[in-house]
């Protein structure tokens, strides 16, 4: 069940933020003129942040608990000590699977006009991890050529070398792929191949086909694969075996799922939330 901002679960955290601050926290960073701030906010397990439309880019990091990003755009899942690059202007929601603790940074799009051109998921060098953990006590108005200074404008030099992370599902439009991922996404360890979704839906296989690869820029079996790897990292990160999510998204046997895993992100799944 969703959980609005409101009514908050979590008390104050020092230096963070509670979770019904949260469109204060956007207002104020909004308002501010400077051209990097820095805020941090702790949400509890299952927290959910209403859709938003941010008029500045949001760098979005968490140094605990996994974020569940949906914007038109597509879905993100993005594990923690990674983030997502958030253009300005892009309408998104949040869920929070367990307990995040949220570092973000807000970059007027002014001062940082060749970063990223898109919404992406990216990593998080360890400089920029520790240049975000000092931007923390950084004040919203500060000085350009002060040490403040100095740590926003090292941001904005490590943002333009953020590399990017295949964290991504890109969601198609037409209704009848739409109905054929909805599906997918709740039963991903059904097999059926794309004839039988073609046979299903009544349409010729090679429609289907065309279809997917012109909205989503994969075929139907690249398509699934990234659906289950985001579920992957969703379970992964909640505890889950290596072996019950395997078998919960419809792979032959655990080594098949970190064959997989390790050809996508050239790690094991335990080397990959050691950093977490």
């Amino acid at each position: 069940m969703r959980q609005s901002t409101r009514n908050p679960r979590k008390k104050d955290t020092g230096s963070s933020r509670k979770p019904q601050d949260l469109s204060l926290v956007l207002k104020e960073i909004d308002a501010a003129s400077s051209p990097v701030t820095a805020r941090a906010t702790d949400f509890p397990a299952g927290w959910y942040i209403e859709p938003h439309n941010p008029a500045k880019h949001q760098l979005i990091y968490a140094v605990q608990g996994v974020m569940v990003v949906q914007a038109e755009a597509g879905r993100w899942v993005v594990p923690p000590t990674r983030g997502i690059w958030m253009r300005a202007g892009m309408t998104h929601e949040i869920r929070c699977v367990g307990e995040v603790h949220m570092r973000s940074l807000t970059v007027t799009p002014d001062a940082a006009p060749n970063l990223l051109d898109r919404t992406r998921a990216v990593g998080i060098s360890p400089l920029l991890r520790e240049l975000i953990r000092a931007a923390m006590d950084v004040p919203q108005s500060y000085v350009p050529g002060t040490r403040d200074g100095r740590v926003m404008r090292l941001i904005l030099d490590e943002l333009r070398a953020l590399p990017v992370l295949p964290l991504h599902l890109q969601m198609p439009k037409d209704p009848r792929l739409v109905r054929i991922c909805g599906l997918l996404q709740l039963h991903l360890h059904d097999a059926s191949t794309m004839s039988d979704w073609a046979k299903r839906l009544k349409v010729d296989v090679k429609t289907i086909q065309r279809l997917f690869v012109k909205e989503t820029g994969m075929t139907f079996g690249q398509w699934r694969q990234q659906a289950r790897l985001l579920r992957a990292l969703e379970l992964l990160a909640t505890g889950e075996r290596v072996i019950d999510v395997a078998m919960a998204l419809g792979y032959e046997s655990p080594s098949a799922f970190a064959t997989m895993f390790r050809k996508q992100f050239d790690q094991t799944p335990s080397q990959f939330f050691a950093e977490a």
